[in-house]
């Protein structure tokens, strides 16, 4: 049944002012008047929770200077305390990835003030010993720290040592007398014991000190230093994670990435200073430990979302991944749900969704294998994990022929061109239909794209072609999905799903890559039938982040705008138009599917889902051009009725982007819309929602 607003033919006009004077049009063959249909007739499954999700990785400082608010590198002392010039250098990446530089501890008073006790350190395998002089003040330091003026910070170390010493700990925000606060501490004894103190800096810097020097008779010992702001939540910024809330995203995967496959979940339990320090191989990187799994599973807590637990599927093995699974989703009265109490968490986490090894396929990954030895693994797993909990959702590790190819191989896939690959090695996501059936609910895809220099091209084909390129990865996928369900018809059947759980479009947080990122959204939302989560990399990349202060971007922008007008339980509706698509006017590069995502509505990209429970229509528009642009909407099955609301996020270049200590460039601004007959308007270089009632 046809039921336009206002009768057959009659569009819907939202007259916007396009106050932004820019080049001129695009040049692409589009046809006088873009018009597009909304059928309520034919519509997807509706948007799961874990639409909008983020993942997160702890690549080495990565975490600890975005989300966690420990303020201090290499706080347990994996480094000795000695001058620059005397530095070891990290231990190679097995592929040649550079180390991950910290901040180092650095010696006070003379070049070999500090030595490293190995005898009876607190923690790992070593801990700082000064022996004090009557001659100088002695210790140790780190600087480069950041601090706000009038904050409270607060900290603890462990102090050992001869009672005749006398130990201070100072933060310092200047060169002056004046410039820093100084606290005494308790006079050391022979055995461990934990000191706190606090400071509240009168000027705030961005390379304030700390120092822990002595003086007196004798020697002590230092480790497990920490500092914190005052307002952080059991360990995790505030500031950072209250932007994090807003975000909808319904859903966590983590704790990795390709660091999890170096790294032993036993090792980061009990209490934190007591966790030995580690290397992560994967990224060249000292981790301290700080972040296991019941730090992770707060986290989630304080965002208000659902954990995804990766488990270590790379050097890791099946027994381990099922005691995970015990220690949070187990009762107190098992053994590992009875370690879990122990560490002051006597209640079950419950976390549902679980995803075994991080691209095993991958030349890049500690613990790669082939496609058959994974399958076994994977299938060991499985049955490990779910005899613990029958009640996990289990995701594979997949990859689709598009994504898998020799490692120096260049290729623009198309589905022409890969498709020899299905059912080979190069065919990860088909090897787990193949050979992992009963073992798995949904299938993990991960996709990168670079962004490309085209500087042949006019700036308006350059602004489109950069916009279109991620969004290529979407339907590619979703492509590649309808060949797997002619292959494997249990599909359908089963409810198997896609989760594209990390995704990155590279090359900097400004207006011109929240245009992408809108597009990329609204093509999965062409395909919730099928793609049930999404897992943003990183979530922690959604700010704009000093070790003070934090904003939302305008990657962020993207996720609130469609996260609360796109999100759980709105049903998308399929929208078609007489402007396909074309084909890219300047490829270059590769990596870049050869498919055409997006509306056929050209040089509009729309997307159209009716609201929870059918009481409206939301409409999405992403302008990727330098001009107004305008379609023609026709409605099958839905009569719009009275005054709605709309929100545009724009600012007045590509360029625009949000900083800490500046004005926002990049805003979404919301106002009334009003139905009227005419066609509806979108501003150069936006992205626009409105939501309208609808007759009941």
């Amino acid at each position: 049944m046809r039921m336009p607003l206002k009768g057959a033919g009659t569009g819907l006009a939202l007259a916007l002012s396009a106050s932004i004077a820019l080049p001129a049009a695009i040049g692409a063959q589009t046809p006088d008047t873009v018009r597009a249909t909304i059928d309520a007739a034919s519509r997807s499954d509706a948007v799961t929770r874990h639409a909008y999700g983020m993942f997160i990785e702890p690549i080495g400082g990565l975490v600890a200077r975005s989300l966690w608010a420990e303020m201090l590198d290499d706080r347990k002392f994996y480094y000795p305390v000695v001058t620059a010039a005397k530095d070891v250098p990290p231990p190679p990446n097995p592929e040649g990835r550079p180390g991950v530089i910290y901040r180092k501890w650095r010696p006070i008073g003379s070049d070999d003030a500090v030595e490293m006790d190995t005898s009876d350190p607190f923690v790992g395998n070593q801990s700082p010993k000064v022996t004090v002089s009557s001659k100088e003040v002695r210790g140790f330091g780190q600087s480069g720290i950041g601090i706000a003026e009038g904050k409270r910070y607060v900290g603890h170390l462990w102090l050992s040592g001869d009672p005749g010493v006398h130990v201070q700990v100072a933060l310092a925000w200047g060169k002056g007398r004046s410039d820093r606060q100084i606290e005494s501490l308790d006079t050391p004894r022979p055995g461990w014991q934990k000191v706190e103190f606090a400071f509240s800096p009168k000027t705030g810097t961005s390379d304030a000190r700390l120092e822990i020097t002595g003086t007196g008779t004798g020697a002590f010992r230092v480790d497990a230093i920490s500092l914190m702001p005052d307002d952080n939540i059991d360990g995790w910024r505030a500031d950072t994670t209250a932007i994090a809330r807003s975000l909808n995203s319904g859903m966590w995967r983590l704790p990795g990435g390709n660091f999890l496959s170096d790294w032993d979940w036993h090792g980061a339990l009990g209490p934190r200073d007591k966790r030995a320090p580690m290397f992560d191989h994967a990224w060249s990187a000292m981790q301290p430990n700080d972040l296991g799994m019941d730090e992770w599973m707060k986290l989630t807590q304080i965002l208000g979302v659902d954990p995804y637990v990766t488990v270590n599927a790379g050097l890791g093995d099946a027994h381990s991944a099922a005691e995970e699974v015990e220690y949070l989703n187990g009762p107190a009265t098992s053994e590992w749900g009875a370690k879990r109490a122990a560490n002051g968490h006597p209640e079950p986490y419950a976390v549902k969704y679980w995803n075994i090894g991080n691209e095993p396929y991958g030349w890049w990954q500690i613990g790669r294998t082939t496609l058959d030895y994974f399958m076994i693994k994977h299938n060991r797993f499985a049955e490990a994990m779910r005899a613990v909990d029958p009640s996990i959702v289990l995701i594979g590790s997949g990859a689709m022929p598009d994504q898998l190819k020799p490692r120096d191989a260049k290729e623009n896939p198309s589905l022409d061109s890969i498709r020899h690959k299905f059912g080979t090695e190069e065919d990860w996501t088909g090897g787990l239909f193949a050979k992992a059936w009963g073992n798995f609910d949904g299938v993990s895809e991960h996709w990168y794209d670079a962004a490309e220099r085209r500087p042949d091209a006019p700036a308006d084909a350059e602004l489109m072609e950069y916009a279109r390129s991620p969004s290529n990865q979407v339907r590619m996928k979703a492509e590649i999905w309808d060949v797997y369900r002619q292959r494997f018809p249990r599909i359908d059947k089963d409810n198997i799903f896609l989760s594209i759980d990390e995704y990155a479009y590279f090359g900097g947080a400004n207006l011109k890559s929240a245009l992408a990122y809108a597009m990329v959204m609204q093509e999965m939302l062409r395909h919730t039938d099928f793609l049930k989560m999404s897992a943003f990399t990183t979530g922690a990349s959604t700010m704009d982040i000093t070790p003070t202060a934090s904003v939302l971007n305008s990657t962020g922008l993207v996720f609130k705008l469609y996260g609360e007008h796109f999100g759980e339980g709105t049903v998308p509706l399929t929208v078609t138009g007489n402007s396909p698509q074309p084909e890219p006017r300047h490829p270059v590069g590769y990596d870049h599917p050869q498919v055409r995502a997006g509306s056929p509505t050209y040089p509009l990209d729309i997307i159209a889902a009716l609201g929870p429970g059918g009481k409206s229509l939301r409409i999405g528009l992403v302008n990727a051009t330098f001009q107004k642009q305008s379609a023609d909407l026709t409605f099958e099955g839905l009569s719009v009725v009275g005054a709605g609301k709309r929100w545009v996020l724009t600012g007045k270049s590509v360029d625009a982007s949000n900083k800490v200590g500046a004005p926002a460039q990049v805003t979404i601004t919301g106002s009334e819309a009003m139905p009227q007959e005419g066609a509806l308007s979108v501003p150069p270089i936006s992205i626009v929602v409105y939501e309208f009632p609808l007759a009941s």
